[in-house]
């Protein structure tokens, strides 16, 4: 409900993976989001420009059309942290990391990019393990599958 209107109706679990709205994201979970327009869509997917020129691309609903603004959201826990950039060129981020957070199972890290700002990511014990955690003021690469990006129309 916003404004007692109803705004998407569904599953918990459909509420957070497939929200309809930046509203919706945000209300349910924590979730990163990356603002620009939309450069291309079609097929259920779509392709978002920031203004640091970011593209990012990912799962967008009917309705999101080339030219309008639009807000990519990925959820913390989508998002890896590497050492060293691990995909294609161009395709991870350059981050520092700001703070560390243990949480048990995870370690939630605040990092800073020049492209994205300041974003959240969740990161596992054994995913931690692997890459051997990270401290404060240490540089590292964010990167995340294609299609975890869900690229939400403007509310």
């Amino acid at each position: 409900m916003r404004g007692g209107r109803i705004v998407q109706v569904g599953s918990p679990r459909e509420l957070y993976d497939r929200p309809n709205s930046r509203y919706v994201a945000d209300f349910v979970g924590k979730s990163n989001f990356f603002s620009g327009r939309v450069t291309s869509s079609g097929g259920g997917r779509a392709v978002l420009t920031t203004g640091a020129g970011r593209v990012i691309a990912g799962v967008a609903p009917v309705g999101i059309a080339a030219g309008q603004p639009a807000t990519a959201s990925l959820r913390p826990e989508q998002i890896a942290l590497h050492r060293k950039g691990s995909g294609p060129a161009g395709a991870d981020v350059a981050v520092t990391v700001v703070n560390r957070i243990f949480l048990g199972e995870h370690t939630e890290y605040l990092v800073k990019s020049g492209e994205l700002g300041d974003f959240l990511v969740l990161v596992s014990r054994q995913a931690e393990a692997a890459e051997g955690g990270f401290e404060p003021g240490d540089p590292a690469f964010a990167s995340w599958q294609d299609g975890a990006a869900l690229i939400l129309a403007d509310d």
